[in-house]
């Protein structure tokens, strides 16, 4: 049983301190405070005994307090474009899986595909110290990067993964997988293949190139079946492109949607117009959401590793965040799978 320390300690505030836990624990307040931030170097017997200590005197950690004793926080700011977009809410359910155990708290900043927003909330949060960087993609402002580069924070992007000097990342080709999508097309003797995309952010436009260069290589691209829709992805844009296909490329024999959402609502306007699928049009997906596999028929779709890049991208932050950087891959390269369905 652990004895509390006296109240007359902190009379003054009302708080449990790092101190009374230290004193409760039998420690120094540094290895307190090393334990509860789940470092590895504090003996696990130690680290146990102050979490006991904690736990019973109700201590809770004051984010400012732990900022200004230390160069960081414990808050790691997460950057994403969308939080109603499912590949990113992934992502960020397997950061906060690792990182909250570890005594690492998320912060989430939504940019909306916005470079000018994501400087603003880089701005606006990078002066409280966070302890680390979770950024999605490479297509920022210069202004950005310089304010990543100066603030000195451990930095990982995420959704990418090229190779480039200095940087940390975790993703997958977008070109690579694209392609694999457009070649299974053809492997299943389709030529007149259509992209439709929307959003056109970088990772978009990345897989328009995959699709681009296969069907050069094949001899059979046509510019003229590349619809390109700068609106935000939805069922309802994906219908609508399908209907404009159809209308201006009566002889397409495929369709390559650059995500589930909108190859979901291709199958639902082919169902209605009561188009064959896929007799008369093969339809491809990307991302392999839920409920693709129960589309009429199930959709083929490129499965992506959202939840491995949430997991590994925390990992590798992990590892900077506690001087590890020089030991630790720089760039994670995770795999895809095509899941084949009945929509092909």
């Amino acid at each position: 049983m652990i004895d509390p320390p006296s109240t007359d300690r902190r009379r003054s505030t009302g708080r449990v301190t790092l101190r009374d836990v230290a004193l409760a624990a039998g420690l120094s307040p540094i290895t307190v405070s090393r334990a509860l931030r789940g470092e590895r170097a504090v003996a696990p017997a130690l680290a146990d005994r102050a979490r006991a200590a904690a736990q019973q005197l109700g201590y809770v950690p004051d984010p400012a307090a732990r900022a200004l004793a230390s160069r960081h926080g414990s808050q790691v700011l997460v950057l994403v474009p969308m939080l109603s977009n499912a590949v990113f809410v992934d992502v960020l359910e397997a950061v906060h899986r690792s990182l909250f155990p570890q005594g690492f708290h998320p912060l989430i900043g939504v940019t909306h595909y916005d470079a000018a927003e994501e400087e603003l909330l880089l701005r606006t949060y990078l002066p409280h110290r966070p302890a680390g960087l979770l950024l999605t993609g490479f297509d920022r402002s210069e202004a950005a990067r310089d304010l990543i580069q100066r603030s000195g924070v451990p930095c990982v992007h995420l959704m990418e993964a090229p190779t480039l000097p200095g940087i940390a990342c975790v993703g997958f080709s977008q070109t690579d997988a694209a392609a694999v999508v457009t070649r299974h097309l053809l492997d299943r003797g389709r030529r007149r293949i259509a992209f439709c995309a929307a959003q056109l952010d970088a990772r978009t436009l990345q897989r328009a190139e995959g699709y681009r260069r296969c069907l050069q290589d094949a001899g059979c691209h046509d510019p003229a079946l590349e619809f390109l829709c700068p609106e935000r992805s939805s069922m309802g844009l994906g219908a609508r492109l399908f209907e404009e296909v159809l209308a201006r490329s009566p002889d397409v024999d495929a369709i390559f949607f650059c995500n589930d959402d909108l190859a979901q609502g291709g199958l639902l306007a082919a169902n209605r117009l009561k188009v064959s699928v896929p007799g008369q049009i093969a339809v491809a997906g990307f991302n392999d959401l839920a409920g693709s596999d129960q589309m009429v028929p199930p959709l083929t779709s490129l499965r992506t590793p959202r939840a491995e890049v949430g997991r590994a991208a925390a990992a590798l932050l992990l590892d900077m965040m506690r001087g590890g950087s020089a030991h630790a891959p720089r760039c994670v390269r995770l795999d895809f799978e095509l899941i084949v369905r009945g929509s092909t």
